[in-house]
């Protein structure tokens, strides 16, 4: 089993996504007709600065947009094929009769942007710090600590995966855009230097950062992949306030904002600048909901948490939010477009998703009284002091809170402050988003309900959830496997671990002068710019 994966994807689980990139699938077409021109600067509005520069321990786009161009990955999505896999750092691929064992060739002259080579030692570092972390956190080793038994190199140029079962998952978990390589040698001095510093093999190296104002990489001259990239670089420009980041756009000052705007807000920079922006609407796969903390009153009780979601009207939620925010689709914890979803009729038979609204009203009240909160009670919601969508929704929330008397005080919190307190577990309430930036496989968005599990950020734990991951991680019978999914979710709404609240249509707003890229559904992927150019004016 080498080289292309067409077969593995199409006997394994590749989904609907296919409807969603429809768009996408023009980039190749597009390029046919304009050659490649070397040279400019592209500008970017990004919402604010990083957290830190290290994406291992990072979550936020704020880290993956602007760093994404200063590395590679083993291997990854086609960023003008989704969700076709190609090698990047790796040349080729094979694994075993049994599945669970799957062996890389790295390729050989590929230098970091200090002049050192990689080598398959460096892989091994970066993923045994993905992983099983050492002197530093990760992020993203939930996903993968299960299912992985080992890694090893029996020689510079080849590194093996051991699973410890076989997964239709993992190629497309390993292509995730996060899972940065990075330097050996720079890892085993400071588990936590890349926080601080850029030093990768990518296109682009880091140029000058001066925080609250502008990021910027420029070209590597020795990139490993000939004659690449074309542009000379990339600046980012720190512009906090939505409207701000569309001025920016709209007076051509950048090229881009790569997250998303409003409706509205993309309607008006197209009808002012017409054909010399192209506007894209991938439907993401990424949902914001609400996450309680397990251990704090009265959120332990299984009543408030249905009360508090039966007081939510995600279909008026959805009318409201949608021109506002892209906040549009109502759906379970899977995205609505794809097979692991729930139906609208099996939703229907979970708290906060009958139609009939005055009646979940009623329902969530008697459920208060019979926890002993006949009048209701106070809580502090914490949320990312982010426009687009957070505070929108946000203020949604609360009001609809309001109606069984819960009074929630709306905490907006800067992003490196929001993005701490929701690992740490300090919050009441949390407005709560999660996604996929990559194919959305159930491993990988279902594995945050899970005891323990890093984004399992309000710490709930239910033995039957656990079960059912379990089970459909290796259940290879895909009509088992989707029940179990829906099971999961029905179990987790029906309770109120997490509450869903809706799922986001993504809207990407960039100048004409681009070339030769398409965005994908998540706003973290395909961000690395190296074979996009910018036409000449």
């Amino acid at each position: 089993m080498q080289g292309s994966i067409k077969g593995f994807w199409s006997r394994a689980f590749i989904f609907s996504l296919a409807l969603l990139m429809v768009m996408g699938g023009l980039s190749a077409a597009l390029a046919a007709d304009d050659k490649p021109v070397y040279g400019g600067i592209m500008k970017i509005a990004i919402a604010g600065d990083p957290p830190s520069l290290d994406m291992h321990q990072e979550t936020t786009f704020k880290v993956k947009i602007p760093m994404s161009n200063c590395y590679n990955t083993l291997i990854s999505f086609d960023p003008h094929n989704f969700p076709e896999i190609i090698g990047d750092l790796a040349e080729s691929w094979e694994t075993s009769e049994d599945g669970k064992t799957w062996t890389f060739k790295v390729r050989q002259g590929v230098k970091f942007h200090d002049g050192t080579e990689l080598t398959s030692a460096d892989v091994k570092a970066s993923w045994d710090r993905i992983v099983w972390p050492k002197g530093t956190i990760s992020t993203k080793k939930s996903y993968y600590n299960d299912m992985m038994k080992s890694i090893e190199t029996p020689d510079p140029y080849t590194v093996v995966y051991h699973l410890n079962y076989p997964s239709a998952a993992f190629l497309p978990m390993l292509a995730y855009p996060h899972n940065f390589i990075f330097s050996k040698a720079r890892l085993d001095k400071d588990p936590n230097w890349y926080k601080q510093n850029v030093m990768g093999t990518g296109p682009f190296k880091l140029k000058k950062y001066v925080r609250g104002s502008y990021l910027e990489v420029e070209r590597n001259p020795n990139y490993f992949k000939e004659g690449l990239p074309y542009l000379d670089g990339i600046k980012y420009y720190m512009i906090k306030d939505l409207s701000a980041r569309g001025k920016s756009v709209r007076t051509a000052r950048t090229h881009a904002e790569l997250r998303g705007f409003p409706p509205a807000e993309a309607e008006a920079i197209k009808a002012d600048m017409g054909d010399k922006v192209v506007v894209r609407y991938p439907k993401a796969i990424v949902h914001w909901g609400v996450a309680f903390n397990a251990n704090h009153k009265p959120f332990n009780d299984e009543r408030v948490r249905q009360a508090m979601s039966l007081a939510l009207d995600r279909y008026d939620m959805a009318k409201v939010l949608g021109p506002l925010t892209g906040l549009e689709s109502v759906g379970g914890l899977m995205h609505p477009d794809t097979k692991w979803s729930l139906t609208p009729e099996e939703l229907q038979g979970l708290p906060g998703f009958g139609k009939d609204h005055e009646a979940n009203i009623q329902e969530a009240k008697r459920l208060l009284k019979e926890a002993g909160y006949p009048n209701g009670f106070q809580t502090v919601l914490t949320n990312r002091s982010v426009k687009l969508p957070y505070i929108d929704y946000g203020v949604y929330l609360v009001s609809a809170w309001k109606k069984i008397r819960v009074e929630a005080e709306h905490k907006l919190e800067e992003s490196a402050t929001w993005s701490k307190n929701r690992r740490t577990g300090n919050f009441a309430v949390l407005a709560d988003p999660y996604g996929s930036a990559g194919d959305g496989d159930p491993d990988q968005v279902m594995n945050r309900f899970t005891t323990g599990a890093s984004g399992n950020y309000g710490k709930f734990s239910d033995p039957e959830v656990d079960k059912l991951y379990k089970a459909q991680k290796t259940e290879l019978d895909e009509k088992k496997r989707i029940e179990m999914v829906k099971q999961m979710q029905k179990i987790i709404i029906g309770k109120g671990h997490f509450l869903p609240g809706l799922w986001w249509t993504r809207i990407e707003v960039r100048s004409a002068l681009i070339k030769n890229y398409e965005p994908h559904h998540n706003h973290h992927m395909n961000r690395r710019f190296e074979d996009a150019w910018l036409a000449k004016q």
